[in-house]
């Protein structure tokens, strides 16, 4: 059993500078302000809109990310509705293959300090569930059918594509303090990333959240 804590990744290239063209180039429309775009007016238009609260042209751009977290932290993460995802399936991953290193892979929780007595309860259980997957395995069952005896912190990666205006919105639920703490984990290290690619985009919810 491999033990791993969480991470997310960029999987589409990130242009700051196409992003907000576009999105300046969407939203002028609106006003038929078109003849004002110039080398640098895109920054601080994208900058307004946000401040105006008219998000609706951040849908014309998007973004994919991919989380890897575990089964129970990828639930919250398909709840978004405005969104496409493709997940890794425990129904067609048999982990006792090779490529998977003839183990599951597990995600630490954050809220779980090694070397105590919770954390190793914690590394008991999930041992546990191994042995039974493998065991099931054996006797002859599908990894459909033995993937039931899988723990809740099995490793699994999601691959999300949104829009620039729902992933601000998954910020903004997810980075917050009343958040699961594994989705805040994974949720602030997505919004340091876009911070650093896209800081007009994303710069205020840092500061509004005081992350």
């Amino acid at each position: 059993m491999k033990i791993i804590k969480p991470y997310v990744q960029f999987i589409t290239p990130i242009n700051n500078s196409a992003i907000l063209r576009r999105i300046e180039e969407c939203g002028r429309v609106c006003y038929k302000s078109e003849n004002r775009i110039t080398s640098d007016s895109a920054k601080e238009f994208v900058k307004d809109i946000i401040r105006r609260g008219h998000e609706s042209v951040l849908e014309h751009c998007s973004f994919t990310v991919k989380f890897i977290v575990d089964r129970g932290i990828s639930h919250e993460i398909v709840r978004h509705r405005i969104a496409s995802y493709s997940q890794e399936s425990t129904r067609y991953c048999n982990y006792s293959n090779n490529k998977f290193g003839t183990e599951i892979t597990v995600i630490e929780p954050c809220f779980l300090k090694p070397d105590t007595p919770a954390y190793n309860t914690w590394r008991e259980s999930c041992q546990s569930s191994e042995n039974a997957y493998f065991a099931l395995l054996e006797h002859g069952y599908t990894a459909q059918e033995a993937r039931s005896v899988l723990p809740n912190s099995l490793k699994t990666e999601v691959v999300m594509t949104a829009n620039i205006r729902e992933w601000r919105h998954f910020l903004k639920l997810r980075c917050a303090p009343a958040a699961h703490p594994q989705m805040r984990e994974v949720a602030t290290q997505l919004l340091n990333q876009c911070c650093e690619e896209m800081p007009e985009l994303f710069n205020d919810i840092m500061e509004e959240l005081s992350i």
